[in-house]
């Protein structure tokens, strides 16, 4: 589990200290305010330092080595966040900075601390060395859909230098995992369920690993199905796979996009339900409507995980923002995200009221 981050001048994210729950975590904000560049930095941090990111299966990091262990943290941050150089990435000050990240988790063996200045281009160095991998993989979901890019797209990306962010190649590999069988398949049914009510069927991969929604017995291709439906049936892939199956790690971009009200309340009752049974969750969003619906399944339940909230607001600083953390949306003094809704209906009240 990750305890805590600490981020200095990394990006447009505030250099401050972000105190997490073991069970779901909320990222609240503006657009461009940092709220994915947290999720990719910590996403990056743990795949580099999970066994399953290196061939050398079996190897400790210790034995694996510093040297090796800083590229492989380099080529993840780089990889998932695309800048030009490392040093892109150092929060933007006349002369030479340096980004510094420290990730503590439950277990001090995985502890890590790295740095890289404005003149990296593709190293990191570390101050901290942890002495082992993480044993499960942790997942990262973008803001779109994946389901229609399997099986090509991870032959394309291994082959050829395309314009996109690793975590999609993460993503999709594990889409095309097999599913499970067994004692825990009746676990994974019983999760799929909510999630294949609102889809209106079932996630099949045929023989050419080509995805499909079953419904009212016959199949239909994954490109026809609306997208906000298609990120459904990408979760309810990861879960039959047993991906996000007790334990681990999942970081969720904007898991709102393309799905409508009904829908995002199916959306919240699968994330608090995916950290209820022991996944750490990380959601980033702006919308007010998944935040509400969160709040209203976890906030002042005993038999819920404890939630975190943090609120990343604009400084006046065009380069940087202000966090704000706490177990409730209370909290979080500054919502824009709200404010802005109230303000919305105040307007068309007074609309209303003039007609």
């Amino acid at each position: 589990m990750l305890k805590s981050a600490s981020l200095s001048n990394f990006t447009s994210v505030p250099s401050d200290k972000w105190n997490f729950s073991s069970g779901l975590n909320v990222i609240i904000g503006e657009n461009g305010l940092g709220k994915s560049h947290v999720l990719k930095a910590l996403y990056s941090s743990l795949k580099a330092l999970t066994q399953d990111s290196t061939s050398l299966e079996g190897i400790s990091l210790e034995k694996l080595g510093k040297i090796q262990t800083e590229k492989r943290i380099a080529d993840e941050l780089i990889g998932n966040l695309r800048p030009d150089t490392l040093g892109r990435l150092v929060k933007r000050q006349q002369g030479r900075n340096k980004s510094e990240i420290s990730i503590k988790f439950n277990k001090n063996e995985f502890n890590i601390d790295f740095s890289f200045a404005t003149n990296s281009r593709s190293q990191v160095e570390i101050t901290r060395m942890p002495a082992g991998h993480i044993m499960k993989t942790p997942v990262f979901i973008p803001t779109r859909e994946l389901i229609t890019l399997c099986p090509w797209f991870v032959a394309l990306f291994d082959t050829y230098n395309v314009p996109f962010e690793n975590n999609w190649r993460d993503t999709v590999s594990l889409l095309g995992a097999p599913s499970l069988k067994g004692p825990r398949e009746a676990k994974v049914k019983e999760f799929l369920l909510p999630i294949e009510q609102a889809m209106g069927g079932k996630v099949e991969v045929d023989a050419n690993g080509r995805f499909f929604l079953k419904v009212n017995g016959g199949r239909m291709e994954a490109g026809l199905v609306a997208e906000g439906l298609r990120k459904f049936a990408m979760l309810a892939r990861l879960i039959s796979t047993g991906v996000l199956l007790e334990q681990g790690y999942l970081f969720w971009d904007e898991p709102e996009t393309n799905l409508n009200p009904k829908l995002i309340k199916v959306l919240a009752r699968v994330i608090v339900g995916l950290a209820d049974q022991g996944i750490q969750v990380f959601v980033a969003t702006h919308s007010t409507f998944l935040l509400r619906e969160i709040a209203l399944l976890t906030d002042g339940k005993s038999n819920r995980k404890n939630s975190r909230y943090f609120g990343l607001v604009a400084s006046g600083d065009d380069d940087v923002s202000i966090l704000e953390q706490g177990d409730s949306i209370e909290e979080i003094e500054t919502l824009v995200l709200i404010d802005e809704e109230l303000a919305q209906s105040d307007r068309y009240l007074d609309i209303q009221a003039d007609g």
